[in-house]
C-alpha cells in the first residue's frame, strides 16, 4: 500500500531541519505567523519532494516568490528551496546574490589556505 505524500514530505522536512540545525515548522507553515517548512535564525526553507524516484522535477517561480516574501515577513535574511528527486538526496536552490556571497567566501578560504 502506497504511503501518503505527507509521509515523504515530513521525512524530508525532518532531514533538512537536522542537516541545517533548524526547526521543522508545524503544519508545514500553514499557520498565520510561521511559514515555510524549516527555519533557522537566518533562513526560511521550503521543501519539495517526490514520492517516488524521478529523473526530472518541475520548479515553479511562484514557490520562489512566495518563499522570498515569507522570509522577508519573518525577518529572515535568506531563503532556499530544497527538493528531492525521490532518492533521499536534498538539493538546495539559492538566489544569485547568495551564491555570489558563497563563492566569495570559498575563494577567500582557498586564498587563506594557500
Amino acid at each position: 500500500m502506497p504511503r501518503p505524500t505527507r509521509f515523504y514530505s515530513n521525512a524530508q522536512e525532518k532531514r533538512v531541519a537536522k542537516a541545517v540545525g533548524g526547526k521543522k515548522t508545524a503544519n508545514s507553515g500553514a499557520t498565520m505567523f510561521s511559514k515555510g517548512d524549516v527555519t533557522t535564525k537566518n533562513w526560511l526553507i521550503e521543501c519539495k519532494t517526490c514520492t517516488e524516484p524521478r529523473k526530472s522535477f518541475t520548479l515553479q517561480k511562484e514557490w520562489f516568490d512566495k518563499n522570498e516574501e515569507e522570509a522577508f515577513a519573518m525577518h529572515k535574511d535568506y531563503s532556499a528551496i530544497v527538493f528531492d528527486f525521490g532518492d533521499g538526496v536534498d538539493r538546495y536552490i539559492i538566489d544569485q546574490r547568495l551564491f555570489q556571497k558563497l563563492q566569495e567566501y570559498l575563494e577567500s578560504e582557498e586564498q587563506a589556505d594557500a
